[in-house]
């Protein structure tokens, strides 16, 4: 093995991954601002903070590698320094995971309406955020990589609270999407999609950032951490990108529309499901609801998109 496979070698790996991650979000980006959904100034800003910030990230990690091995082609001691991408790689996995877990946990209040549960969402992703900004902190302050193990305590409780964080999230929406069934084989199917992506939204995550911790704490002599670290926040970008944009197929799948008023518990509303026309009411549980008792809430449609006053819903009630 040469002498530096295992410090530049996984630089490498890991920033290409990256490179093709961001091309992933840079397309998501793309089709969301071209969809045009009516989602709040905060999403819609939030989404572009997100995307600013991961092109800095992925510029910032190219040109550090161009410093490593052309720069310093000469220089080995450069191998010894974290340059600034290196050091703001932790800052930048806390802003975007912390953002996508936050939006995640309000999705999951609109569908539970427990404080609480919404409540355990913000007591794992902040703490997370807050460790992850301290690391990139330290990191950026000792500077020299064989250093680093100072901090392998904090990057520890970073990345397990992370990785809880995103656990707890995922495990929650698949909980909540199972007990949504309207008898619908149509409807029923598309709530399976959300069970799954639910799945897949901490899937990925959670085993980049375990990679990231086991490489970091076993391997402290080498940047195979690097193939895990540079791509996290891309993977929580692509999530919550991928949770805005599957709003659109899912409502394609559902047959029909119905009439729903602004206000949450008003009169009965009328359902139109395969042709026919089923008087509704509002309920404030979600259960296994038959297909002739489907019940609309308005603060659980809102999460396939927010329509204008007046305008027709797609009859996922629950999703």
């Amino acid at each position: 093995m040469a002498k530096h496979d295992l410090i530049l070698g996984p630089l490498l790996i890991g920033i290409l991954f990256n490179t093709y991650l961001y091309g992933v979000v840079t397309y998501q980006f793309a089709l969301y601002h071209k969809t045009k959904f009516n989602d709040p100034p905060i999403i819609k800003y939030m989404v572009l903070f997100l995307f600013v910030l991961d092109t800095v990230h992925s510029v910032g990690v190219m040109w550090m590698l161009w410093g490593y091995c052309v720069d310093g082609y000469d220089d080995p001691t450069i191998l010894t320094i974290g340059l600034w991408p290196y050091t703001f790689t932790p800052i930048v996995i806390g802003l975007t995971s912390m953002a996508t877990q936050l939006f995640l946990g309000w999705r999951i209040y609109r569908l539970s309406k427990s404080k609480v549960v919404y409540g355990i969402a913000i007591a794992l992703s902040v703490p997370s955020f807050l460790l992850g900004i301290t690391c990139g902190i330290k990191a950026w302050i000792i500077k020299y990589s064989d250093k680093l193990s100072e901090i392998n305590g904090l990057s520890t409780a970073w990345l397990v609270t992370q990785v809880a964080a995103d656990v707890f999230i995922t495990g929650t929406l698949g909980y909540l999407f199972a007990r949504i069934k309207t008898g619908s084989r149509r409807a029923d199917s598309v709530i399976n999609q959300l069970i799954r992506g639910s799945i897949q939204t901490g899937l990925f995550a959670g085993i980049f950032s375990l990679g990231d911790l086991i490489a970091f704490i076993k391997m402290p002599g080498t940047n195979l951490y690097g193939i895990f670290a540079f791509s996290i926040s891309q993977i929580y970008t692509n999530t919550l990108l991928d949770t805005l944009l599957s709003r659109r197929a899912i409502r394609q799948q559902l047959n029909g529309t119905f009439q729903i008023d602004d206000i949450l518990g008003v009169a009965p509303s009328t359902v139109r499901f395969a042709g026919a026309d089923i008087s509704t009411a509002y309920t404030s549980t979600v259960g296994n609801i038959p297909l002739d008792q489907v019940s609309a809430r308005k603060e659980t449609v809102v999460l396939i998109e927010e329509p204008p006053h007046g305008s027709k819903y797609s009859v996922a009630t629950s999703v």
